[in-house]
């Protein structure tokens, strides 16, 4: 199964964003032991790069950086073993950089003009940034002059909220900071509650 199949299979991809390796490192076993397997640590993250290596390594897990705002840290990616690439922002030079690499773009987007400038230079998955500011009827309406498409809305997401997203029209989901409320100790029943959502969601839309 390539990439993107693995993402839309998973209707959810995990964001690690963390304080420090450590911590980043136990929230993204704890993520991943509850059974979503398709996770991005960001650049922020002290040690993002040696977290992605320890992912990368473990069996069914599909690995990715965000937060990339520059191309150079692409090759980096690749080489701690990312396979996807997400940014805040529709960059020309980071799309085309994730492509040479031979690596899924999923850059952020916000308005049309996003949209035509990322799919311009070869994005392959559409990050609608932040989520919780436009809300599904944003996403409908973008989809309507950009058919086919594959959309992630990221940012701002609830349990509640989860089926509107798809019913809207998304392939995925984004989930940084509601896989840890409660703590380190509660992901494993977030990380199953908000699967369970998503597969109730797909099911009413397919």
């Amino acid at each position: 199964m390539n990439v993107i199949d693995r993402l839309v299979n998973s209707g959810a991809v995990a964001i690690v964003r963390a304080q420090d390796q450590q911590g980043g490192q136990q929230v993204a076993d704890a993520i991943v032991d509850a059974g979503l397997g398709c996770i991005e640590v960001t650049l922020t993250s002290p040690g993002a790069f040696e977290i992605i290596a320890s992912l990368a390594s473990r069996s069914g897990v599909c690995v990715g950086v965000g937060t990339v705002l520059n191309p150079a840290d692409v090759s980096l990616a690749r080489s701690a073993g990312a396979t996807f690439v997400v940014s805040p922002n529709a960059n020309p030079e980071v799309i085309a950089a994730t492509k040479r690499e031979g690596l899924i773009s999923i850059p952020g987007i916000a308005t049309p003009s996003d949209v035509a400038i990322a799919l311009e230079a070869g994005a392959d998955i559409l990050k609608l940034f932040p989520a919780s500011s436009y809300g599904p009827a944003h996403l409908r309406a973008l989809r309507d002059p950009f058919p086919g498409n594959l959309w992630c809305p990221t940012g701002g997401l609830s349990i509640a909220t989860i089926s509107d997203w798809f019913t809207a029209g998304a392939t995925m989901v984004g989930l940084g900071g509601p896989l840890l409320k409660g703590g380190v100790g509660a992901i494993a029943t977030n990380v199953s509650a908000f699967l369970n959502a998503i597969a109730i969601a797909k099911e009413i839309g397919s």
